[in-house]
């Protein structure tokens, strides 16, 4: 016996529950010592096997024959629906040419078949319904926290909203200030000018006193009327008093300007577990992104970054040489663009080869082991940005030569597959201008592309479809209008987007709904941005030349 082992390893008669097993009943499956063999078999029904234990379910219980008591039934017919029948039912003329498969062999194949089925269920059914269950009970155990944190978000929302009240108020208040201390100058001055006409008035009535009572003649006749002088009366100066309008209060304006909160989404996938398919669980987004690593680039304009893998970028900026850096920010390689020119965009393939946009000359380029191979030229289009889809085409976003025009075109290698120009009313999707156009591909195959100078997220299916477009989310703390630039996609199919003139990322889900900023990185204008493996975000940084790793899901 193993020293390790317990008494509770013992295997026990399961008649007297104390004598130690000696032997095993096949058929009844119950452990017997010595002594309660005796006793087991002493009903007298013939079908008990009594086995030694190391031997246990070995001995195979065989079906009774319904017609021939007497014996076992150690085959079926497969011309009968797979009965069970005996050697006699065989030579009987009801069998007569049928064809038989005899049971052990049946037996062994569904005995295999059932190891199969509880491999399967020990090492992935079971688990993956205990990880759901778990998963829901998490759920259910972070739901009045969860909730708790939706009332705060609201409430530091309202609070904001009063301090911003509270500033327009004053701002009010000392505008009015101002138009009293005005007011008052106004009047003052008229008042001043008044009492100065009084003051003379008063001198000449006083003079006009003396002479009237004088005898001396020269005076009298040098008299001078002032009459017609003093009559000249002054504008009557009436400065009205400024007055506040209210305008009336828009509820369902407010409502919407104050936020909203987003429809409750419960997302089923039926899934059939595979052994080689592991199960992929939903991430939530952090309360608070946390900054992970800053790289610095050295570039003064960094543009774009394109993951190569979970530990090195590419980088662009607006200089004619690509840089790749380990995460720890040590410059891995560095690649001279072919016009001379700083490129417009980079991105990197499923074989990890770099590809690049070159605006100067209308090319797009792949560069493999220090080689560049053509892949596009466009005649009377500059090709902007960027994107490699999960399928291995290309997408191009462009503009024409006059800059009138854009559209995303789809390539598999050099071919062309698809222009994405009009919706169904045949008006451009895009802007028509040189301005880039940062594209994106989600799970679900739509093609998003960054219309900065719409100010809109541009959503189409894969067809070329619009699906919808979003133009901002009110918000009191956002001073400048919606201008996304780098746009990308991660695991949960959200949609993260730079706004680089409000210093923040958006982040919506794949309906377009708005779900959170992420602002609270030290983000300065925001521009390039790439997602790896891990849901870890990259974003360049326009004027700072830093990239920045940023962790914003659980």
């Amino acid at each position: 016996m193993d020293p390790h082992s317990s008494a509770q390893d013992v295997h026990r008669c399961d008649l007297c529950e104390t004598a130690i097993v000696h032997s095993y009943c096949d058929f009844c499956h119950v452990n017997l010592c010595k002594p309660c063999i005796g006793d087991h078999i002493s009903d007298g029904y013939d079908k008990h096997k009594i086995v030694p234990f190391q031997e246990r379910r070995s001995i195979l219980i065989y079906p009774k024959c319904e017609t021939h008591s007497q014996k076992n039934c150690k085959f079926q017919c497969k011309d009968c629906n797979n009965i069970f029948v005996c050697s006699s039912c065989m030579a009987s003329e009801q069998h007569g040419r049928h064809k038989f498969v005899e049971v052990t062999e049946v037996y062994k194949t569904k005995k295999d078949d059932i190891k199969k089925d509880k491999q399967e269920f020990e090492n992935h059914i079971s688990p993956t319904y205990e990880e759901i269950s778990r998963d829901l009970e998490t759920q259910l155990a972070n739901l009045d926290g969860g909730y708790e944190k939706l009332t705060t978000t609201m409430s530091k929302q309202g609070e904001q909203w009063h301090r911003e009240i509270d500033i327009i108020i004053n701002k009010i208040k000392t505008e009015i200030s101002e138009k009293k201390v005005k007011h008052r100058d106004i009047l003052q001055k008229h008042l001043n000018e008044i009492k100065q006409i009084q003051s003379l008035n008063k001198e000449t009535l006083q003079a006009i006193r003396k002479i009237e009572k004088s005898t001396e003649v020269s005076s009298t006749i040098e008299y001078s009327s002032k009459i017609r002088e003093f009559s000249k009366l002054p504008p009557k100066v009436q400065v009205s008093m400024p007055t506040f309008i209210p305008k009336p209060i828009d509820r369902e304006k407010l409502y919407s300007l104050f936020g909203q909160i987003t429809a409750l989404s419960t997302a089923t996938e039926e899934t059939v577990m595979s052994p080689n398919q592991p199960n992929t669980s939903v991430r939530e987004l952090l309360d608070e992104p946390e900054l992970v690593t800053t790289m610095k680039t050295g570039y003064k304009k960094l543009r774009s970054v394109a993951c190569l893998n979970d530990d090195s970028i590419w980088t662009s900026g607006e200089t004619n040489y690509i840089k790749c850096f380990n995460i720890k920010g040590s410059l891995l390689q560095t690649i001279k663009t072919k016009s001379g020119i700083f490129p417009s965009d980079i991105v990197v393939n499923s074989d990890r080869d770099l590809i690049v946009s070159d605006g100067a000359n209308g090319t797009v380029y792949k560069v493999k082991n220090g080689q560049t191979e053509e892949l596009i030229r466009l005649p009377e289009w500059t090709p902007i940005n960027l994107c490699v889809t999960s399928t291995g085409d290309l997408l191009v976003t462009m503009f024409s030569d006059d800059e009138t025009r854009s559209k995303v075109v789809r390539y598999s290698g050099s071919t062309e597959k698809q222009t994405i120009q009009f919706d169904d009313e045949g008006k451009p999707l895009y802007s028509g201008n040189s301005y880039n156009k940062y594209i994106t591909e989600n799970k679900n195959h739509d093609i998003c592309v960054a219309d900065c100078e719409a100010g809109a997220v541009v959503v189409v299916n894969q067809d070329g479809k619009l699906r919808w477009r979003y133009t901002g989310h009110p918000s009191v703390t956002k001073n400048n209008p919606f201008r996304p630039w780098g746009i990308t996609t991660d695991s949960q199919s959200r949609i993260l987007t730079a706004d680089r003139d409000n210093h923040c990322i958006y982040i919506l889900d794949e309906n377009g709904q708005f779900l959170r900023y992420i602002d609270n990185c030290g983000l300065k204008n925001p521009i390039g941005l790439c997602v790896d493996n891990n849901d870890n975000m990259f974003v360049c940084e326009f004027y700072e030349g830093n990239v920045k790793k940023i962790k914003y899901l659980k």
